[in-house]
């Protein structure tokens, strides 16, 4: 059983984490795998309610988790840096989480987004 701490964020992350969730839990059951998720309400949208993005034992309580499910944080009326300080950035420098990679394939026909712009 893995234990995945699930932050959906805020806006669009609260449409996909979802979603992702189901995902994960059809691809579990093909390779007899599954997993314990517990949501986490962090976010800009907490910090307006609650005055702080995630608690100050936030980082304590992930440290409980295999992973880490971190959706989408962003609300107009909170700057970024406000979401980057008190959310992002501390996941990433506790738990040495130093990319956020997205695969990406080119389209036949497409233009490749540094063509032509030199090495």
């Amino acid at each position: 059983m893995h234990k995945i701490a699930v932050i959906p964020g805020d806006g669009i992350g609260k449409e996909v984490v979802p979603e992702g969730i189901r995902v994960l839990e059809a691809a579990g059951k093909r390779l007899a795998s599954n997993f314990n998720g517990n949501s986490f309400p962090w976010g800009c949208e907490h910090y307006l309610s609650c005055g702080q993005i995630m608690p100050a034992d936030g980082l304590e309580l992930l440290k409980g988790y295999d992973a880490i499910y971190l959706g989408a944080v962003g609300a107009p009326g909170v700057p970024d840096h406000v979401s980057l300080w008190g959310l992002l950035i501390p996941i990433r420098r506790a738990f040495r989480q130093y990319i956020n990679l997205r695969p990406v394939r080119l389209l036949r026909g497409h233009a490749k987004p540094a063509q032509g712009q030199g090495a």
